[in-house]
């Protein structure tokens, strides 16, 4: 698939929205017919243009009260500080992102907690606690006015 015309950037708008929108219901907001739109939503598969679906959950419902941004800066710059960090933080189950960036600092973390005590011990006991970690600052989330995440 070389590029995305218009009813190609209108099926993944729609399949963004609602991923589990009826191939019958998509094609019609689109205005192609039913196997036409499903050619295409396959054809978005195939090339990885579409990598996958999601569930949205709801994380107040899940006991996730407490949600922070992090920033992470290593001590040591090296490729093995690197992937020795990543892989630390891969076995973190309160990591739900983990961005390597730009900037005065090497990470990006977003971290979901129960509450302030629980993201306090994994700021301590596990963050805190890694050799590779120089500086951490947490930027708590307050309230998320647009998230378009999925």
């Amino acid at each position: 698939m070389s590029g995305i015309d218009d009813k190609s950037d209108r099926i993944l708008r729609e399949l963004k929205c609602d991923g589990r929108i009826s191939n019958l219901e998509l094609a019609e907001r689109v205005g192609l017919s039913p196997s036409a739109c499903l050619r295409r939503v396959q054809e978005l598969e195939r090339v990885g243009v579409i990598r996958g679906y999601r569930v949205v959950l709801d994380p107040v419902k899940l006991g996730i009260g407490f949600t922070a941004y992090i920033t992470v800066g290593l001590s040591d710059h090296s490729k093995a500080s690197q992937e020795a960090f990543e892989r630390a933080i891969s076995r973190a189950p309160e990591v739900v992102e983990c961005h390597n960036i730009t900037g005065a600092t090497e990470y990006l973390l977003r971290v979901e907690c129960a509450d302030l005590p629980s993201y306090k011990r994994f700021h301590t006991d596990n963050l805190g606690a890694l050799p590779q970690v120089n500086a951490i600052t947490s930027y708590v989330v307050m309230g998320s006015p647009k998230d378009e995440r999925a």
